[in-house]
Order: structure tokens, then sequence, then C-alpha cells
């Protein structure tokens, strides 16, 4: 690798603020904020969600009934058949 033109690779902690998970991995990230973490100092990173909070990965995901939406819909706002029938009745 050339020097001076990569940027720096080094363990960072990322910390899940839902949930007060941390994890230690590697990136390239900029960060102005450090942490002590079991016993070292890491860069910090601050998320809104990871794996452990994340809906599809925890199993709690909410899965929307398509059918059932359609049908809300037409209830709401009737067939686009039922509209014309009342147009064309309107005409006469």
């Amino acid at each position: 690798m050339k020097p001076g033109i990569h940027p720096e690779y080094r363990e960072v902690v990322f910390h899940d603020m839902s949930n007060d998970f941390k994890f230690v991995t590697r990136s390239t990230i900029h960060t102005r904020e450090k942490i002590e973490f079991e016993g070292k100092e890491y860069p910090l990173v601050k998320l809104e969600t990871s794996s452990e909070s994340h809906p599809f990965y925890t199993g709690t995901q909410k899965i929307m009934d398509t059918a059932g939406r359609v049908e809300k819909f037409r209830n709401k706002y009737g067939s686009r058949s039922g509209i014309a029938k009342s147009a064309e009745a309107a005409a006469e």
C-alpha cells in the first residue's frame, strides 16, 4: 500500500443508543468521541439501530396484511366501477 493515501483502519466501538448495546469492530470512520470499553480506550460511534435492536433481526417485525389493506382502501374510497356508474346515472 502507498503510505499516506489510505484512511486509518482501527478498532472502533459502535454504541446502539436504543438498547445500550456496544460492540467493537474495525472501521475507518472518523469520530471525535472516545469511550473506555473492556479496559481499553476506543473511538465511539453512536447508532440509532443495530442488529440487536432492528425488528428484522430481533424477530419482532410486524408483517403487513396486504389483502386487508386493499379491502380497507376499497371500503374507504369505494370501487372504481361504483364511481363510474354514479357519474353515468347523473349524466342521464
